[in-house]
């Protein structure tokens, strides 16, 4: 049956334009603010802001909203863009806000002019009291009146840098007694004496996002300007300064709902104080919401993009299920990762029946799942590493990996029985000791006898040491922000959220690596390597394991 796709809203109202001719092309703009580190939420922006304009024939642009010098830095600028590239999108061109200076002062100018605007000594406290409520309407600012004349010679003055910071502010004149909020004289322009990372020290005053965001849209060429829900309240100032300014070909605003992703912070001063208090170790931290953390712990582009794709578009906020993100990690790894054999926590196998001197090499495919990756060679001798969990001494009945007198199937390699187990003087088990068939290589035995068991290894004498960083969510209630429920949201912290294990053992394959580089570890999850990793002890992180244990776990 042939699939049918349903366009959401966004395509509904693109379309409209393009058949009533409003608009004869599409262009978006994907809009960040340099002042930190993008993350999850921005993920599904981008595939809109981009997606969009490539379904349609269109272009989209970067535009850096630099109107607040005081928090933006080129740092922030650089990781943006590597991460846009990351993800799989291009933009057409990268423009700046401040691109864009000199029209905003124009149409400041124009306002004032019109009797739209005008210079007010309001403190900012003062302008709160005055704005009312939602219930009661504001009151009218005692300098609302001035004239054009007078508007004009303040508001130059205000440029040359004659006024204090915060002393005045220029504010559009529209409706003290509007039910929205927004549009009761909001500020357009306000004194700030800070150097800007691009035009320096040109501009003592400058302009308020709600000012800054329909010029650049408008100046820029873009049609359709797709925002998240918050901004939906925003948007008949949005129209208002267009209108008023007196564009021909106004830009026009659409809004979606925001991603709110359970077990998950994207708030930049909550995750600043994870930061800044040591609980993660960086932005990069792979416990981290932010592209460039969840890249460093092996997330893919795709999987993200399918994540985005399969949330789709809505009109009204909710929250999506981390697990269903994991779900999309897995199923794009599963198809992609190499296959490889890790031991995380080594109990060593003695076969005592195997030849002293013989290494033999055992064929594995590389990934099943695609068998035009083709297949490696792994060593296999006497001595090997299982892991720990694989052997009991007194094993419950459904226990089917090593126990005394059992048999089970080393991966791709022999039939193992386990014999005799040593201890040392506390009682711990040092290894164990089995006997192998030599007639079951490949893991297949000619009598047809079945073993339930198959487990991994590693050859002692050809493992690499490795350190292995185990992930998990750094949150361990699905709202950590939940102020109803705890004063600080650090006490929702996961403390298993990172476990390090320093002697894992890997096999010999995993050898001249790079940062980033992702492997299925057989039976433990997806991993991939930590930027931290050298040549003489790699590092790799768990991206995710191989099933959702955690509702289970957390019931």
């Amino acid at each position: 049956m042939e699939e049918v796709y349903i366009k959401n809203f966004i395509e509904d109202a693109i379309e409209n334009d393009l058949k009533d001719g409003v608009y004869d092309h599409v262009q978006t703009r994907f809009p960040p603010e340099p002042n930190g580190y993008l993350h999850i939420g921005h993920a599904k922006a981008i595939c809109i802001d981009f997606g969009m304009a490539a379904k349609y024939g269109g272009v989209c642009n970067l535009r850096l909203d630099d109107t607040n010098p005081t928090k933006e830095d080129t740092e922030y600028v650089e990781s943006i863009m590597q991460d846009i590239k990351w993800l799989g999108f291009k933009w057409a061109n990268v423009f700046y806000a401040s691109d864009y200076f000199d029209a905003m002062y124009d149409a400041a100018i124009t306002l004032i002019k019109k009797g739209k605007a005008y210079v007010c000594d309001l403190s900012a406290e003062e302008i709160r009291e005055y704005r009312g409520t939602l219930k009661e309407p504001g009151k009218n600012s005692p300098y609302r009146d001035r004239s054009v004349e007078e508007n004009l010679d303040l508001f130059e003055r205000m440029t040359k840098g004659e006024f204090e910071d915060g002393a005045k502010v220029l504010r559009a004149k529209i409706d003290m007694a509007s039910p929205n909020l927004n549009m009761r004289d909001p500020v357009i322009y306000r004194i700030l004496r800070a150097h800007h990372h691009r035009t320096g020290d040109k501009w003592i005053v400058y302009p308020m996002y709600d000012f800054a965001h329909p010029i650049s849209d408008t100046v820029e060429g873009v049609t359709h300007s797709l925002c998240t829900l918050e901004f939906e309240d925003h948007r008949p100032l949005y129209d208002w300064v267009l209108r008023e300014v007196g564009y021909a070909e106004p830009s026009r605003q659409i809004e979606f709902a925001r991603m709110n992703l359970n077990y998950t912070l994207t708030s930049k001063r909550r995750c600043l104080k994870l930061v800044n208090n040591n609980i993660v170790s960086g932005w990069d931290d792979p416990r981290m919401s932010t592209l460039c953390g969840m890249r460093r712990r092996g997330y893919t582009p795709a999987a993200i993009r399918d994540f985005c794709e399969r949330i789709g578009v809505a009109k009204a906020n909710s929250v999506v299920d981390f697990a269903l993100l994991e779900a999309c990690l897995r199923e794009d790894l599963n198809k992609n990762a190499p296959r490889a054999m890790a031991v995380l926590k080594p109990l060593k196998v003695i076969i005592d029946n195997y030849p002293d001197d013989l290494v033999e090499e055992i064929e594995v495919e590389i990934n099943p799942e695609r068998p035009e990756m083709g297949t490696r060679n792994v060593e296999f001798s006497k001595v090997l590493y299982i892991e720990q969990d694989d052997f009991m001494i007194d094993a419950p009945k459904k226990y089917f990996r090593l126990t005394l007198g059992r048999e089970v199937r080393l991966k791709s390699a022999y039939y193992v029985t386990c014999t005799d187990y040593e201890t040392d003087d506390s009682g711990n088990i040092t290894a164990i000791h089995c006997t192998y068939d030599p007639e079951t290589r490949g893991g297949q035995s000619p009598d047809g006898r079945k073993v339930k068991g198959t487990i991994h290894w590693v050859s002692a004498a050809h493992a690499i040491d490795a350190e292995i960083r185990l992930y998990d969510r750094l949150f361990s209630v699905e709202n950590p922000s939940d102020e109803s429920k705890v004063e600080d949201f650090t006490e929702n912290l996961n403390q298993e959220s990172m476990v390090v294990i320093k002697d894992a053992k890997l096999e010999s394959t995993l050898t001249n690596l790079k940062a980033g580089d992702t492997f299925q570890f057989l039976r433990l999850g997806y991993f991939c390597v930590d930027p931290d990793s050298t040549a003489e002890k790699p590092v790799f992180n768990r991206t995710v394991a191989l099933k959702d244990s955690w509702k289970k776990i957390n019931k």
